[in-house]
C-alpha cells in the first residue's frame, strides 16, 4: 500500500511497515526474515536517516538473499531534540507501555507476509542506533522469539542484565565503531553476552554513529555459521 515510509525499492505492507524483496530468484535457501529497527527517524517523507538506512538494509539482505521487514516505531517517544520522531522504547516506563505491542504488531506483519511469500523458517531481529537498545531489551527479557539477534552502533545490558538468565541463548552479533561516542554500551553488551554464555560475535570498527552494511554482512554470516554447526 501507499505510505510515506517506504523510499525506493521497498513496498508498504501497510501504513508503518516496509518490506523488501530481493530480485526475483535471489532468494536463498533456508527462506530467512530479518526485522530491523533503525535509528530514530524525522517524520518527514525523505531525510538522510531514513534513506541511509533502507538503502543499506536493502543491500545487505540482496546479498543475503533474505527478506526484510521495517517498522516504524512510535512518535512522542524519541529523545531530547527529537521527541516526535519516530522512535523506540528506550525508557523503562515507555517500555513497559509499547513493547508488548510492538512486538505483536511485527507477528502479525509477518503473517500477512508469509501469505504473499511463503513460510520463512529463520527469522532475525537487528537494529541500530535506538533500535540496538530496544531489540536487547527485548532479547535479555526473553520477550521475543527469534534465531538470532544484531545490535550495531547501540545497546547495553541496562536493567534487563538482571532478567537475562531466563531468556532464550540465541546467536547475537554486536558491531560498534572504535569512534563512536556511545561505543561503551554496546562493548559492554558484548561482553556480558560472552560472560553469561550466550553465543556471541563482538567486532569493533573504525569510524563512527550509525547503520552500516558490513554489520549486516557480518551478523549474516555469523547466523548462518551458527545454523550450520547446531546441525538439524
Amino acid at each position: 500500500m501507499p505510505t510515506d515510509w517506504c523510499l525506493e525499492g521497498w513496498r508498504g505492507l501497510d501504513e508503518g511497515t516496509c518490506y523488501f524483496v530481493p530480485a526475483a530468484g535471489a532468494l536463498r535457501a533456508p527462506r530467512r526474515l530479518l526485522v530491523y529497527l533503525p535509528g530514530i527517524v524525522p517524520p518527514t517523507p525523505r531525510s538522510p536517516q531514513k534513506e541511509k538506512v533502507q538503502r543499506i538494509v536493502a543491500a545487505a539482505v540482496a546479498r543475503a538473499g533474505a527478506v526484510a521487514l521495517l517498522p516504524r516505531g512510535r512518535r512522542g517517544i524519541g529523545p531530547s531534540g527529537a521527541k516526535d520522531w519516530w522512535a523506540w522504547p528506550t525508557s523503562a516506563g515507555d517500555h513497559a507501555t509499547y513493547a508488548a505491542d510492538m512486538v505483536a504488531e511485527w507477528s502479525a506483519a509477518r503473517t500477512r507476509l508469509e501469505a504473499t511469500l511463503g513460510r520463512f523458517e529463520r527469522v532475525y531481529l537487528a537494529g541500530s542506533s535506538s533500535g540496538a537498545y530496544f531489540l536487547t531489551a527485548l532479547a535479555l527479557t526473553g520477550a521475543v522469539e527469534v534465531d538470532g539477534y544484531a545490535a550495531t552502533s547501540g545497546g547495553a545490558t541496562g536493567l534487563a542484565g538482571s532478567r537475562a538468565a531466563g531468556a532464550s541463548k540465541r546467536p547475537f552479533y554486536v558491531g560498534y565503531a572504535s569512534g563512536d561516542p556511545t561505543h561503551g554500551g554496546p562493548k559492554s553488551l558484548g561482553a556480558f553476552l560472552t560472560s553469561a554464555g550466550w553465543p556471541a560475535r563482538v567486532v569493533e570498527h573504525a569510524g563512527g554513529h550509525g547503520a552500516r552494511e558490513v554489520y549486516l554482512d557480518e551478523a549474516f554470516a555469523f547466523w548462518d555459521a551458527f545454523a550450520r554447526d547446531a546441525g538439524p
